[in-house]
């Protein structure tokens, strides 16, 4: 069971209650906060509102989002491009706007509707019914390499091997404006925005550890093409550090704007390298860039 609580932000002055929940809780939606306030697990100021309520700056809102139930998860037959695969592992290069996994909202279409279908029975169960095989992930806009663990053994192992950092995690990005250095690094705690709770930053508080290494591939006239890799693997820790660095994603408007031409942040994870579970041998894939990035970057004019 998950409890929090927080005040009102002026900006949200007026707006509907179940809105606001909604917008501050992105990973549920609207209609799953009305039913928690039916039930009388959302306070205002110590009080059952309606859904309805247009709340008011410093309004102290007090949720309980219960333990979520396992839903059934159906295979569904959606194509997928595998760049690898044997007993032990699935290596996938995941297109944009596709979920890794089942989230309210988004129980069908995702990433493990169509593994469920491709291999049956031969995944790992440690992530439960909803992440069979998942053992890290990437954003719904992100595109590319992921690990998919197809036995409880392969799983441990690149749970692992993620945790001690040793998993060669190299994405490619094109960012606002022209990066000062040819190269660098970025190191900055990551948690939870303590005002905007869809959101990370980078802070001391309730945060964890995290560092991303950059160097420059291409300067263009007002973006710059980068070569990013991961040291750690927080949420959403290249999008946030970019923007914590003055040069946040195109087209990603969550740390930065939207951009013309560009629905969803520029970030391919172009590269991953891990030891083999079962073999011992270092193995890495590329995948190609998709279309949309290779001709986005073709129409930046040359600095």
């Amino acid at each position: 069971m998950q409890e929090e609580s927080f005040e009102v932000q002026y900006t949200q002055e007026g707006e509907r209650l179940d809105k606001v929940l909604s917008e501050i809780y992105p990973d549920f939606s609207r209609s799953f906060f009305q039913k928690l306030i039916k039930d009388k697990q959302i306070q205002v100021n110590g009080a059952v509102q309606k859904a309805s309520y247009p709340v008011h700056t410093e309004d102290l809102i007090r949720v309980t989002i219960p333990d979520a139930v396992e839903t059934t998860i159906e295979p569904e037959n959606i194509p997928l491009d595998i760049l690898y695969e044997d007993n032990d592992v699935l290596i996938v290069n995941k297109p944009k706007g596709m979920v890794v996994h089942p989230s309210a909202g988004h129980y069908s279409g995702t990433l493990v509707n169509a593994i469920m279908y491709h291999c049956k029975d031969s995944l790992s169960g440690i992530n439960g019914q909803i992440r069979p095989g998942i053992v890290h992930r990437i954003d719904m806009d992100t595109t590319g390499s992921l690990i998919v663990c197809k036995n409880d053994e392969s799983h441990v192992n690149i749970a692992e091997q993620i945790k001690e950092h040793t998993v060669n995690r190299i994405y490619v990005g094109i960012v606002c404006g022209n990066v000062t250095e040819d190269e660098g690094t970025i190191e900055g705690a990551i948690g939870r925005h303590p005002v905007d709770r869809k959101k990370m930053c980078v802070t001391e508080k309730n945060s964890k550890p995290a560092v991303t290494h950059y160097s420059v591939i291409t300067e263009y006239a007002r973006a710059t093409h980068l070569r990013l890799r991961l040291e750690t693997g927080r949420t959403h820790q290249i999008r946030v550090h970019l923007a914590y660095l003055g040069h946040p994603l195109l087209g990603d408007d969550v740390y930065g704007k939207a951009f013309p031409g560009i629905e969803g942040q520029c970030l391919h994870a172009a590269k991953i390298g891990f030891i083999h579970p079962s073999t011992k041998e270092y193995m890495e894939f590329d995948s190609l860039l998709p279309e949309y990035f290779t001709r986005f970057l073709a129409t930046l004019p040359q600095k």
